[in-house]
């Protein structure tokens, strides 16, 4: 079960697919997220089933996200920023050669 730590200050609000989420200063991408109860981050490629965060330390890749148009990013090695907008990676990642 996830839970927030109440006593530390400050507010962060970010767009997860267009919705407003509130985060704290410190908190990472899927971690705010997962507190917002927001599971759903990408689909597989090879399913299409919904991933979402699993180690929460930079090793599975399940959290990949597109943030600021910018896809294949880590939630969960992100720090959430004021601002920022966060989409649902769909599909397969084109990588630039």
């Amino acid at each position: 079960m996830v839970s927030l730590i109440d006593d530390i200050e400050g507010q962060i609000t970010f767009l997860f697919e267009g919705q407003p989420v509130t985060a704290r200063p410190g908190d990472t991408v899927a971690s705010a997220l997962a507190a917002a109860n927001t599971r759903h981050l990408r689909d597989s490629v090879v399913s299409g089933e919904p991933r979402g965060v699993f180690c929460m330390m930079g090793a599975c890749f399940d959290c990949l996200v597109e943030i600021d148009g910018v896809q294949n990013r880590q939630a969960c090695m992100t720090p959430v920023a004021d601002g920022i907008s966060v989409k649902r990676q769909r599909g397969g990642v084109e990588v630039a050669l």
